[in-house]
C-alpha cells in the first residue's frame, strides 16, 4: 500500500546515507579548518565537540525532510506550487545557525562575534545548498528514467506496428468485381485517378509497378478506411503517408516528393492540414 507514510518511510531511508556524508562533511572540515577556536578542549574532547556540530547538522537534516514531504503532501494536495519549499530551507538556515550558536557559546564556551555569526551562517548554508544540488539531479534522473522508459515503450509500440503493418494485406475490389487486385498494405504507394480507372502504384520486389483497376476514387478511399497510412490529398490521389519525403510548396502550390518515387503527388487546399498533420 503505497501511503504516504509508506513513501516518507521509503524517501528517509533513501536520504539517510546523504545526511551521513553531510554530517561528516561538517566534521571533518570544522576539525581540520577549526573555523572556530577548540583550544578550551583536548584532543578527545575536540573531536566529542565537533561531533555534535555534525549531529546537529544530521538532526535538522531529518526534520528537513519531514518539513518537504508534509509541504509536497500540500503542493499535490492544492494540485500547484507553493513557496514552503524555499520558506522551509530558510528556516532551517535560520534553525541550524541559532542551534550552533548556541551549542558554541554554552558547550564551546566559545564567544559569539559578528565575524564568528558569519561564519556559523556559512557553514550552516552549505548542507542545506548541497542538499539543494542533490535533490535537483535527483529529479533530473527520475525525469530521464521516465523518458527512456517512455520511449522505450514507444519503440516497442512501432516495431509492433511495422510488424503488424508490413503483415496485412488488403483486396482492392474493382466495380466489376472481376478484376480485384491484392497487394500487401506496405508495397502500396499511392493511387491516382486515371478516368473511369484508379492506377495503383505498388513495389515489387525492387521495382515499381502500376496497376489498373475498374473503379473510383471515392470507392477506393472508402475501402481504404481501415488503414490510416492511407490519405487522401487530392481529388486525384491517396497516398500511403509511408512514403512521403517531403512536404513542398511554391506559390500556394502544394506537393508531395515520395520515397524512391520520382512522382510528385499534388495536394489541394482542402487536404493540406489533413497531411501536414500526419506528416
Amino acid at each position: 500500500m503505497n501511503s504516504p507514510l509508506n513513501r516518507f518511510i521509503s524517501r528517509l531511508k533513501e536520504y539517510i546515507r546523504v545526511f551521513l556524508s553531510l554530517s561528516f562533511g561538517i566534521f571533518l572540515f570544522v576539525l581540520f579548518f577549526q573555523p572556530f577556536p577548540l583550544a578550551n578542549f583536548d584532543f578527545n574532547n575536540q573531536l566529542l565537540f565537533v561531533a555534535g556540530l555534525a549531529a546537529i547538522v544530521f538532526v535538522m537534516m531529518v526534520l528537513r525532510i519531514i518539513f518537504s514531504h508534509y509541504s509536497q503532501e500540500k503542493e499535490q494536495a492544492s494540485h500547484g506550487l507553493t513557496m514552503l519549499s524555499n520558506l522551509g530551507d530558510l528556516l532551517f538556515l535560520a534553525m541550524i545557525s541559532v542551534a550552533f550558536a548556541f551549542y558554541l557559546r554554552y558547550v564551546g564556551i566559545v564567544s559569539i562575534t559578528f565575524y564568528t555569526m558569519f561564519r556559523i551562517v556559512l557553514i550552516s548554508s552549505a548542507p542545506l545548498v548541497i542538499l539543494r544540488i542533490y535533490e535537483a539531479f535527483r529529479k533530473i534522473r527520475y525525469q530521464n528514467e521516465l523518458l527512456v522508459q517512455h520511449e522505450s515503450l514507444l519503440q516497442k509500440q512501432l516495431e509492433k506496428y511495422h510488424e503488424d503493418f508490413q503483415s496485412k494485406s488488403i483486396e482492392i475490389i474493382s466495380e466489376s468485381r472481376n478484376e480485384n487486385l491484392k497487394l500487401q498494405i506496405a508495397d502500396i504507394a499511392f493511387f491516382k485517378s486515371a478516368d473511369n480507372y484508379v492506377e495503383i502504384i505498388h513495389r515489387e520486389a525492387d521495382q515499381y509497378k502500376r496497376e489498373l483497376i475498374r473503379s473510383t476514387m471515392r470507392n477506393i478511399e472508402q475501402q481504404l478506411k481501415p488503414y490510416s497510412n492511407f490519405i487522401r490529398c487530392h481529388r486525384t490521389c491517396i497516398v500511403n503517408i509511408h512514403y512521403a519525403r517531403k512536404l513542398n510548396s511554391r506559390f500556394n502550390n502544394y506537393w508531395l516528393t515520395l520515397r524512391d518515387i520520382d512522382e510528385k503527388i499534388p495536394i489541394s487546399r482542402q487536404y493540406l492540414l489533413s497531411v501536414r498533420e500526419n506528416l
